[in-house]
């Protein structure tokens, strides 16, 4: 008997044994592979700022909503956004916005201060190029912008071949080449500019 228990003992640990290693082989052959990771963003713009941040002074910001008639019905786009300003201020009028900075720290500012304002459900913060064709800003409304007058030039082509007739383009401080504003407004000694696409 006790050669009989011994014989019994070893064939049920044998037995273990081997269940034992088929599941660990088996485990190693049903393993799923590894999900593919998710590609890489889009790479953010790399170039310097075209001009210095300036902000915008808040009573040539109600001026610039003002000469374009923003109401709830628009969607406001500012290119060059800065810290948000205008697209919040937008905003608060009921109105949709969109901005955007090549600086990636004005649109963190952006970004929070909307949340500060409690429009985040109205607005959006692109870090991205004013002149990179891959933003889109056919839906815009109303576009303002705080550039330099040679930056106003190299996106008018844009703004005219892009934005819908009836969009008004309102401009702080500087013009767009020869394109002749439709009404100027002076405020706090910053002159607006309006124009409109036809």
């Amino acid at each position: 008997m006790p050669v009989m228990r011994m014989r019994s003992s070893w064939a049920i640990g044998a037995i273990g044994l081997a269940l034992l290693v088929t599941a660990a082989c088996g485990g190693a052959r049903t393993s799923t592979p590894a999900a593919t990771p998710d590609p890489p963003p889009a790479p953010a713009p790399t170039r310097s700022p075209d001009v210095i941040f300036v902000p915008t002074r808040d009573e040539v910001v109600e001026g610039m909503l003002n000469l374009a008639k923003v109401s709830n019905k628009d969607v406001v786009y500012d290119m060059g956004s800065g810290d948000g300003k205008i697209v919040i201020a937008a905003a608060r009028r009921g109105a949709r916005g969109t901005g955007i900075d090549i600086d990636p720290q004005r649109i963190a500012e952006a970004n929070a201060n909307a949340k500060k304002a409690g429009v985040t459900d109205r607005v959006r913060f692109i870090h991205g190029d004013i002149f990179d064709p891959a933003i889109k800003i056919g839906d815009a409304t109303v576009v303002t912008l705080y550039l330099l007058p040679s930056l106003n030039e190299k996106l008018m082509p844009r703004l005219k071949s892009e934005l819908r007739p009836g969009t008004r383009i309102v401009s702080n401080s500087f013009q767009m080449g020869d394109w002749q504003p439709e009404r100027t407004e002076t405020i706090g000694g910053y002159t607006i500019y309006l124009w409109t696409i036809k």
